[in-house]
């Protein structure tokens, strides 16, 4: 069995603290994807994670913005939505709980947001960033989706099963 060195492991990570920091100056958030067992519809991720496939920002926080998150979509429209949201945090909108989000044209599904009750268990990027520690995690907002009917995991006949879009607090990295 290979085992990476301490000090491999620490090269690493001083490497990838330095670009989740230029990502930051450059565009104002870094997009961490985790590629869980995705479970979205055509989704050909493949993942081998025991959770789901998930994306989080990093950079909000130090404007004064919980990060955010969404679960199981494709990572081309975790980075649309999650760009598109910072961006309007950035120009001064605030998200909220319970707060619905419309795109537009550029995706179809209508977001909620909700609060995440156990950040420290999936933000580690964010919190290493800050140097936060798990007892005093990043805040983490959920964008949950509607399906394609308009119903949210809440609502009678949605159509996703909670594998797909676990509620928040179900689910960690």
């Amino acid at each position: 069995m290979f085992e990476e060195s301490p000090l491999a492991i620490s090269a690493w990570l001083d490497r990838e603290d330095a670009h989740v920091a230029d990502m930051i100056r450059r565009y104002g958030v870094h997009i961490t994807y985790v590629g869980g067992a995705c479970g979205a519809p055509g989704c050909s991720c493949e993942g081998t994670g025991e959770g789901p496939a998930f994306a989080y920002t990093t950079g909000l926080f130090g404007i004064g913005h919980p990060e955010l998150a969404i679960v199981n979509v494709k990572p081309a429209t975790a980075q649309a939505v999650l760009n598109e949201l910072a961006g309007r945090i950035r120009d001064g909108e605030r998200l909220l709980p319970g707060m619905l989000l419309t795109f537009g044209d550029a995706w179809a599904h209508r977001v909620t947001v909700e609060t995440i009750p156990n950040p420290a268990e999936i933000a580690f990027g964010a919190n290493r960033h800050y140097q936060r520690p798990d007892v005093f995690s990043v805040p983490l907002l959920q964008l949950t989706y509607d399906d394609r009917g308009g119903r949210f995991p809440w609502e009678e006949g949605y159509a996703n099963t909670a594998e797909m879009q676990p509620r928040p607090g179900a689910w960690r990295a």
